[in-house]
């Protein structure tokens, strides 16, 4: 499977897209720090260090880190969740 990494306007923020469907519909899906979705990748997404917020729609997931996180190890990581669920 192909995932684009895409920087956002935010620095803490980047957009992964896939060449298929993670989200049916046409509503977003957020988490925030405490909570949880019914959509086990966003959890898995939450669960990694560095990770402060996620936000998904139809084809792509939109991951916000901590501040003192960093994209070049953070980034792996997030492929791998999302090679790992097919996408």
């Amino acid at each position: 499977m192909s995932i684009q990494v895409q920087s956002t306007p935010n620095p803490n923020a980047m957009k992964f897209t896939t060449e298929s469907m993670i989200f049916e519909g046409d509503n977003s899906i957020s988490v925030m720090p405490g909570q949880t979705s019914e959509h086990k990748i966003l959890n898995d997404l939450m669960e990694l260090d560095g990770v402060d917020n996620v936000f998904g729609f139809q084809n792509f997931i939109t991951v916000n880190k901590s501040i003192d996180a960093e994209w070049d190890s953070l980034t792996p990581k997030v492929e791998e969740i999302i090679n790992n669920y097919g996408y």
